[in-house]
């Protein structure tokens, strides 16, 4: 019982999206409409530049580790990593914002900082990395959530449903993020047709 109300608190803390609330006390348009639709830091910092984005980061790092300090309190180093899930599920799809919010990376960050902070910092330096390398935020994400879903299974003692949890909740970010997988392989096949034609063009001349 005690798990269970505790995975209940954690999708009510998860549904309180920041950057929502923060948009209708600045007066401006849900940021939902706007850009990729998503409620997140990267669309804050689209449409309210980088002081405000930094502002929806700190509260959802914030609140993702007090969700972690209670997990670890009163929790099994194997129930755990549920109660984060439960806490980026209620981010993506909160009751209080008609299910739609963000993608929960930023949760993620703030609630394996508590577990593991070197963890933490390992899966920003990856994020540093691979945004270098791509240039693109979301596949720089995806070497974050790999980062932290490790360092999530370690600090749990590589307990089994510590280790599904954590892979739950990585899966659960990555299909988060189908819409930008989406445009990113709809995007490299229009490179390739473009090569193609352009190779198709120089054939016949």
């Amino acid at each position: 019982m005690k798990f269970l109300l505790l995975i209940i608190a954690a999708y009510l803390a998860g549904s309180v999206n920041f950057s929502i609330i923060l948009f209708r006390l600045l007066g401006k348009e849900d940021p939902r409409a706007a850009y990729s639709g998503n409620a997140g830091t990267t669309n804050v910092y689209r449409q309210a530049g980088p002081i405000w984005a930094a502002v929806v980061l700190l509260l959802d790092v914030g609140r993702a580790a007090l969700v972690a300090f209670i997990a670890r309190y009163f929790l099994t180093p194997g129930q755990i990593p549920w109660m984060g899930l439960a806490l980026i599920v209620g981010n993506a799809h909160p009751c209080f914002h008609r299910f739609k919010g963000g993608k929960g990376v930023a949760n993620y960050l703030g609630f394996t900082a508590v577990l593991s902070p070197y963890g933490a910092i390992a899966s920003c330096v990856a994020w540093v990395i691979v945004y270098l390398i791509k240039r693109v935020p979301f596949i720089a994400s995806f070497a974050m959530i790999a980062v932290l879903c490790a360092a999530t299974i370690m600090a749990c003692g590589y307990k089994g449903w510590a280790f599904v949890g954590a892979a739950a909740t990585a899966l659960f970010i990555v299909w988060n993020h189908r819409e930008n997988i989406s445009s990113a392989l709809n995007e490299r096949k229009r490179e390739v047709a473009e090569k193609r034609g352009e190779g198709e063009d120089i054939d016949e001349e």
